[in-house]
C-alpha cells in the first residue's frame, strides 16, 4: 500500500509541534557509527517519504524566509518556514524561480528610494560574482594544499628528508651538490627507512625493511582515512560526483556539502591518495569545490534562501573543481555543462568560466608541483601524427570502451554485493584489506609503486636525450654525437622489453584493484586510475607500433612517413590517447574530456586523434549499456534522478502511470471552503502524502490548486499561535472570498496564500514521453492529471522513475534506495 501512495513522506504524523527551526546544510552530520550505505530500513523509506511515527522534522534552509510562491495572494506577513524543504526531498524549480523573480522585482522597485536601497541593489547584483570568486579562491587554495600534502605523504612511505622534514623526495635533493644526473633521486639528505632503521642502503635486508615500512605506512594512512570518514563525516567517502549530479537536479541531501564534510574530505583525500590505493583526487576535488560553493552561498541571502539559485553556484563550483584537478579551466566549464549540471543558463556559464579562471590562477600561484604547471603530468610533443596512426588510435578507443563497459558492470556488481551482504557492515575492515593487498602487490613493481600521477607523467613523457627511464632504454644507432630534440626511431633495448612486461603486470593489477577500490568508504576518484590504465595500454601499443615502423619501414603504410632515421612514432602520444579513451569509456564524456586532455598537453595538433579515440570508446561502451559510471551509481543508490540523456520511447499515456490506480483508494484531496482545521489535521495524520490537490467540491472535482503538506502544517500552527479564535472547528478557506457563515461560527482560517494556484496539469491522454520531457526540463515534483477540467490523479517524479524501470524490465519496487 505504501509503495502505491502518490505523495510520500510528510512531517511528524502525531504532532504539529514537531517543526523545529533547522540549521543549514553546513551542519555537522552526526556520523558516529554511521556507514554511508543506503541499505538500512530507514533509508528505504527516505525517498518514499513515509512519515513514520517519531520522525523528527527539520527544515533545509533554516530560519525565516519570505514566502513568495508564484501567483499567490500573499498575506501581509509571510509565514516563516513556508517554501523550504525537508531532507531527501526534491525542490520545486518553478516555485524557486518565481520566488527569485519576485525578490528581484522588489529590489528593483525600491532601489530609487534611497542611496542605501541602491547600495543593496548593487550588492545583490554583484553577489553572484562575489560568491564564485570566493569559491574559486578557496578551491584553488585547497587543491594546492592537497597536492603538496599528498606528494609529501606519498614519499613518506619510502623515506624522509633529514635536512628538512617537510620536503618530499624531489625537493630534498634539489639543493644537493652530490647528486649525479643518472641518479638524480639519490642524495645524502634523503634517507630510506632501511638506512634509518638498520643502516643498510642496499641488499636483501634493506629491501625487506623498506617493503615492511611501505606496507605499514599504507595501512596507517588508509585506516586513519576510513576512521575519520566513519566517525565524523560519512558523506566524505566516494568521489561525490553522482551525489552532486543528483543535488544539482534539485534533490536535497543535507550535510553533503557542509563544512564538516569539506574538512574531513580534504584531510582524508590526502591520506587516501598517500596510502597508494588505486584511486585519484580529481573527482573528490569537485566535491570539495562544491562544498566551498555551498558554504559561501550562505553569506548571501540571494542564494541562501533559494535552492535553485544555490544550484547555479554549485555548477560554477564544479567547474572550478575540474579546473584545479586537471589545470583545465575551459575543460572544467564544459565538464560542468556536459556531465554534472541539470540547469545551466548563460549567466551560469559566465560565472563558471570566471570561477574556473580564479581557481586556476590561485593554483598556479601556489605552484604545488614546482614545474610552473597546474598538473604534474603536463607534456609537450614536437612531432606530428600521421594518417596511418588513426588505426591504432581507434583500436585504443575500442579498448577504452570495452574497459569502461567491463568496469561499470563489475564495479556495480561488487557494490551491490557489498550492500546485500555482511561485508558492507565492516567498511574499516574492507578498506584495510584492499589497502593491504594493494601495498603487498604494488611494492615489487616500480610502476605500481609509483604515485599514479607520476606513473601517468612517465608514460606520457616522450623519450628525449636526457631521459633515464627504462622506457627510454633504446639501442643508440646514431652516428651523430650532437643532442637534438627529435631522436629518430631506434630499436628497443633490454630495458624497454622488461618495462613492457612490468607494464603488462601493472595493467592487470590496476584493472582488478580499481574495480574493488572505487566505492569503498574513503574519498576515491576514478579519473586518474582510468587514465593510468589507458596510458599503460597506450604506451605498450605505441612502443609496438614504433618497433614495427622501425623494422618494417618499407611497408606501404610506413613508406611515405617513416624513412630510416626519421622520428616517426611518439609512444607518449599513444599513452595520452589511451588515457582519454579509457576515461571516456568509463564516464561517457566526450567534448569536455577532449578539451581537458588538450589543455593538459597544450597541443592543438592532437585534437583529431583524441576525438577519434574518445568517440570510438563512447560508441563501443554504449553498445554494452548507455549508462556511465556516475549514472550507474545514482541508480544503485536509488536517487530520484531523471537523466536528460536518456530517451523515453514507449507509447504509454499519462492515465497509465498516474495514481490512484483502479485498485487504490481514492485520491486524498482538500475542498476549497468545506473543510475545518480538524478535518485537515486528521487528513495529515492519517496519510503520508506530501501534498494535496484542492478542488471546488467533492461533487464537481474541478481543480483549484495544490497545497503542500508541509506548508499546511506550518500555516495552521502559525495561525493558532498568532490569530485569536482559530480552533479545530474553524472553517478553512482556500477561496478568494470567505463564504458566509453563521454568526456563532468560529473565525475562519484563510490559507489562500499557501495555495499554488497554477499547478502543472496534463490530460489523461497526454503521451508519457511529453510528460517525462516536462519533468526533465522544468524540474517538476508532481503533475496533476485532469479530464475535461476534472481532477483524475497525480504523477510524481517517483512514478516516472518506477514506470521507466518497469518498461526496462526492471523491478520498479527495487529502484528507490534499494
Amino acid at each position: 500500500m505504501e509503495s502505491e501512495q502518490l505523495f510520500h513522506r510528510g512531517y511528524y504524523r502525531n504532532s504539529y509541534n514537531s517543526i523545529t527551526s533547522a540549521s543549514s546544510d553546513e551542519e555537522l552530520l552526526d556520523g558516529a557509527g554511521v556507514i554511508m550505505d543506503f541499505q538500512t530500513s530507514e533509508d528505504d523509506n527516505l525517498l518514499d517519504g513515509d512519515a513514520s511515527i517519531g520522525t523528527h522534522y527539520t527544515m533545509t534552509n533554516g530560519g525565516t524566509i519570505n514566502s513568495s510562491t508564484h501567483l499567490l495572494d500573499l498575506l501581509d506577513e509571510p509565514i516563516p518556514g513556508v517554501g523550504t524543504y525537508d531532507d531527501f526531498h526534491t525542490i520545486d524549480w518553478v516555485r524557486e524561480k518565481c520566488k527569485d523573480r519576485e525578490r528581484h522585482r522588489r529590489i528593483n522597485s525600491k532601489k530609487k528610494e534611497s542611496a542605501w536601497e541602491m547600495t543593496k541593489s548593487l550588492y545583490d547584483a554583484w553577489s553572484g560574482w562575489l560568491v564564485v570568486t570566493l569559491t574559486g579562491l578557496a578551491s584553488g587554495a585547497l587543491a594546492g594544499l592537497i597536492d603538496i600534502a599528498a606528494d609529501w605523504m606519498t614519499d613518506l612511505k619510502e623515506g624522509i628528508c633529514l635536512s628538512a622534514l617537510w620536503f618530499n623526495h624531489e625537493q630534498c635533493c634539489w639543493g644537493s651538490n652530490e647528486t649525479t644526473f643518472e641518479e638524480r633521486d639519490k642524495c645524502p639528505q634523503w634517507k630510506t627507512w632501511a638506512e634509518l632503521i638498520i643502516g643498510q642502503a642496499e641488499g636483501p635486508g634493506s629491501y625487506i625493511m623498506n617493503y615492511i615500512m611501505y606496507i605499514f605506512w599504507a595501512l596507517s594512512f588508509a585506516f586513519l582515512a576510513v576512521s575519520l570518514v566513519k566517525v565524523f563525516a560519512p558523506y566524505a567517502c566516494g568521489s561525490g560526483i553522482p551525489e552532486i549530479k543528483t543535488i544539482l537536479s534539485g534533490f536535497i541531501i543535507r550535510g553533503y556539502l557542509g563544512k564538516w564534510t569539506l574538512m574531513i574530505k580534504t584531510i582524508t583525500l590526502v591520506l587516501a591518495v598517500a596510502s597508494g590505493l588505486s584511486l585519484g583526487k580529481e573527482g573528490p576535488l569537485v566535491h570539495v569545490a562544491c562544498c566551498c560553493g555551498n558554504i559561501f552561498s550562505y553569506l548571501f541571502p540571494k542564494y541562501s534562501t533559494n535552492e535553485a539559485k544555490k544550484r547555479e553556484v554549485l555548477s560554477a563550483a564544479s567547474a572550478a573543481g575540474v579546473s584545479v584537478a586537471f589545470g583545465a579551466p575551459i575543460g572544467g566549464v564544459l565538464f560542468s555543462l556536459e556531465e554534472v549540471s541539470y540547469y545551466f543558463p548563460l549567466k551560469t556559464l559566465w560565472r563558471s568560466f570566471f570561477a574556473a579562471l580564479v581557481a586556476a590562477f590561485v593554483l598556479r600561484s601556489i605552484n604545488p608541483f614546482g614545474n610552473s604547471r597546474l598538473v604534474l603530468f603536463y607534456v609537450e610533443y614536437h612531432t606530428p601524427w600521421y594518417l596511418f596512426e588513426l588505426l591504432p588510435f581507434i583500436l585504443l578507443g575500442v579498448f577504452g570502451g570495452l574497459w569502461g563497459a567491463f568496469f561499470i558492470r563489475a564495479n556495480i556488481a561488487w557494490c551491490r554485493r557489498r550492500k546485500s551482504t555482511k561485508f558492507g557492515k565492516y567498511p574499516v575492515l574492507e578498506v584495510i584489506i584492499v589497502a593491504a593487498i594493494t601495498a603487498v602487490i604494488a611494492f615489487p613493481n616500480p610502476y605500481t609503486r609509483l604515485n599514479t600521477s607520476e606513473l601517468i607523467k612517465e608514460l606520457f613523457t616522450d623519450c628525449g636525450p636526457l631521459e633515464s627511464s627504462s622506457l627510454c632504454d633504446y639501442r643508440n644507432d646514431m652516428n651523430a654525437s650532437k643532442i637534438v630534440d627529435d631522436i629518430p626511431d631506434r630499436p628497443a633495448g633490454t630495458g624497454v622489453y622488461s618495462a613492457i612486461w612490468q607494464l603488462c603486470l601493472a595493467l592487470i593489477f590496476k584493472i582488478i584493484m580499481t574495480v574493488f577500490t572505487f566505492g569503498i568508504k574513503v574519498p576515491s576518484g576514478l579519473f586518474i586510475p582510468s587514465m593510468a590504465i589507458g596510458a599503460i595500454a597506450g604506451r605498450i601499443v605505441g612502443i609496438a607500433v614504433e618497433q614495427l615502423a622501425y623494422y618494417h619501414h618499407d611497408w606501404f603504410i610506413f613508406k611515405e612517413w617513416c624513412e630510416v632515421g626519421a622520428d616517426c612514432i611518439t609512444p607518449g602520444l599513444y599513452a595520452m590517447v589511451g588515457a582519454a579513451a579509457c576515461l571516456g569509456g568509463v564516464t561517457r564524456m566526450t567534448v569536455s574530456l577532449v578539451v581537458i586532455v588538450f589543455e593538459l598537453t597544450g597541443g592543438l595538433e592532437y585534437i583529431v586523434p583524441l576525438m577519434a579515440a574518445v568517440m570510438t570508446s563512447k560508441w563501443v561502451g554504449d553498445a554494452f549499456g548507455r549508462e556511465g559510471i556516475y549514472e550507474a551509481h545514482i541508480r544503485l543508490n536509488g536517487y530520484p534522478f531523471l537523466d536528460a540523456k536518456e530517451e523515453f520511447t514507449h507509447t504509454t499515456l499519462a492515465a497509465d502511470v498516474m495514481r490512484p490506480r483502479r485498485s487504490d483508494p481514492p485520491l486524498a484531496v482538500l475542498t476549497q471552503d468545506n473543510m475545518t482545521v480538524e478535518d485537515i489535521e486528521n487528513l495529515i495524520n492519517e496519510t503520508s502524502y506530501n501534498g494535496f490537490p484542492v478542488i471546488m467540491s467533492k461533487e464537481s472535482q474541478r481543480l483549484v490548486g495544490f497545497a503542500l503538506r508541509r506548508d499546511l502544517t506550518i500555516a495552521i500552527e502559525s495561525a493558532r499561535k498568532k490569530q485569536e479564535g482559530i480552533v479545530g472547528s474553524s472553517r478553512v478557506c482556500f477561496a478568494q472570498h470567505t463564504p458566509s457563515l453563521p454568526a456563532e461560527s468560529p473565525r475562519p482560517l484563510k490559507l489562500r496564500s499557501i495555495l499554488d494556484m497554477s499547478p502543472f496539469t496534463v490530460t489523461d491522454h497526454t503521451p508519457m514521453e511529453i510528460v517525462v520531457d516536462i519533468f526533465r526540463k522544468l524540474g517538476l515534483r508532481q503533475c496533476l492529471v485532469t479530464h475535461n477540467g476534472r481532477l483524475l490523479g497525480i504523477i510524481t517524479k517517483k512514478d516516472i522513475l518506477r514506470h521507466t524501470a518497469q518498461t526496462a524490465n526492471q523491478d520498479p519496487a527495487s529502484i528507490m534506495f534499494n
